[in-house]
């Protein structure tokens, strides 16, 4: 009998069983589609609801807001909830609830409704974001998780990518109901081979049931939200109302930190971050978000202002990071099989600080090429760092924490983002201004824009640079551990 064939017992011969890896892949790549392509194509509708609702921008953006604070919230709830019950039906819920939002979304009647409608597709993308990466683990072999991170990472940057032109075209040519409404179809293929693909646990591997913890839900949702708040009410200008808003989140941190000492079936299992290479791994992936945010908040001033172009061209200049990162996100994943993990993450941490840092010089002269030429080598390795970064944490995690550890890999990143926007747009307004009224001028010259672009990479090159020395110091405790374990073995 060969191998293709299926013995006696019923066991999936090696085609079949590749064929069914790929199908759960294309799944949980729609999925990953879905959930980045709910987050950036709304932005391009804002200017359309504040026409057709009569409103106000401060109050449009909750529609963006509404879905990203569900997310950074609720993800790693939704993580621990999967391996509670069961990963497979959590990340089917996940996807219905998100199509079904959607059409909630397309048919709203008043802003409101849509927003309270975006709250809940964020809910359901939070279940798919926190639930794609567990899933890699549990699918494909471990000599492969790289290149399975890599496809999901590209995935991501493709929905980045898409969501403000192909929402641009569903505006122009349907109204803005579109951009919504677009997400059912997608939705119903994604669950349909969902369903069709995911591994089914049998009853001897069933998810560890228990006492969901409740409490440290409420806290940590609180915390989290009062944290985000503070990062993105007052675009970048701080009042009383942040300040309040960070006391309560370190209050609520301190408080959340009692509650899981406490309670016996914990959200977070604390002692998970006496693990350097966790720990390390987080702030990576939290600082390098932050750095990635300093692209999307600073480039349009300073192609704008301090290369002159015009809006056309800013939009086809901008895509070129996320296209970037789309084509390097499966390269990356080959190379972190390939070459290992931790090698990949400390290459993409130097193509990293080596990209900001051309960034910094701001080389106005050289006009486009100084965006492009830096971007490219910023988002390759950004690329390279996500994609071998995930599968380093996945790859040495056990299967009743896959989901946690996912939601908490997705929470870092959301945190650095939100972090970034405020920091990152800070820091430029503060460079730039001092530039301006250096001059005497009212408005954002060519010089200001570059000196904040300067300043605000200047910056982002530290923070890249300090990701480095993290992933340096976290190489040589694995090397350490595995030569350790070697001397154990022949022991």
């Amino acid at each position: 009998m060969t191998v293709a064939a299926q013995d006696r017992d019923g066991l999936i011969s090696a085609p079949q069983q590749n064929q069914s890896v790929g199908w759960a892949l294309a799944s949980l790549s729609l999925a990953t589609l879905l959930s980045s392509l709910g987050t950036s194509i709304a932005s391009v509708g804002l200017p359309a609801l504040m026409q057709t609702f009569g409103a106000s921008f401060q109050a449009v953006q909750w529609v963006v807001l509404a879905y990203l604070l569900a997310i950074t919230t609720l993800i790693v709830s939704a993580g621990r909830l999967a391996d509670m019950f069961g990963r497979r039906p959590l990340l089917l819920g996940g996807i219905a609830l998100f199509t079904s939002a959607s059409v909630l979304c397309g048919l709203a009647p008043t802003l409101w409704l849509l927003i309270a409608a975006r709250t809940v597709q964020g809910l359901g993308a939070a279940l798919m974001m926190a639930l794609t990466l567990a899933f890699v683990a549990e699918t494909v072999s471990k000599e492969r998780t790289g290149s399975a991170m890599g496809l999901l990472g590209a995935m991501s940057a493709i929905g980045t990518t898409l969501g403000p032109s192909l929402g641009g075209l569903l505006i122009a040519g349907l109204g803005w109901r579109a951009i919504f409404l677009v997400n059912v179809p997608l939705g119903l293929l994604t669950f349909a081979l969902a369903w069709r693909a995911l591994p089914v646990r049998n009853k001897t591997a069933q998810a560890t049931q228990g006492k969901f913890d409740a409490m440290g839900t409420v806290l940590l949702a609180l915390t989290l939200a009062a944290y985000a708040l503070a990062m993105t009410l007052g675009r970048g200008h701080f009042g009383a109302l942040n300040i309040g808003l960070l006391v309560a989140a370190a209050l609520g941190i301190g408080l959340f930190a009692l509650a899981q000492q406490r309670v016996k079936n914990p959200l977070v299992q604390l002692a998970g971050f006496r693990d350097p290479r966790l720990s390390a791994s987080l702030a990576m992936s939290l600082i390098v978000a932050t750095v990635m945010m300093a692209t999307l908040v600073v480039a349009p001033f300073y192609l704008s202002r301090g290369l002159g172009l015009d809006a056309a061209m800013v939009g086809v200049v901008l895509s070129t990071g996320p296209l970037v990162s789309a084509l390097s996100a499966l390269l990356a994943g080959r190379l972190s099989d390939r070459f290992g993990a931790h090698r990949m993450m400390v290459a993409g941490l130097t193509g990293l600080a080596t990209g900001t840092f051309l960034l910094s010089l701001a080389m106005t002269k050289l006009g486009i090429a100084s965006y492009v030429v830096p971007i490219t080598v910023t988002c390759f390795g950004y690329a390279l760092f996500q994609t071998s970064n995930n599968a380093a944490v996945m790859s040495g995690v056990g299967a009743g924490e896959r989901g946690v550890i996912s939601g908490l890999l997705n929470l870092s990143r959301n945190l650095g983002l939100v972090t970034g926007a405020s920091l990152m747009g800070a820091i430029f307004a503060v460079a730039s201004d001092s530039a301006r009224q250096g001059t005497g001028q009212n408005f954002l010259s060519s010089a200001a824009a570059a000196r904040g672009m300067q300043v605000t990479f200047e910056t982002a090159t530290a923070l890249a640079l300090a990701a480095l020395l993290l992933a340096l110091l976290s190489f040589r405790n694995a090397i350490k551990q595995a030569q350790l374990g070697h001397s154990m073995r022949n022991a």
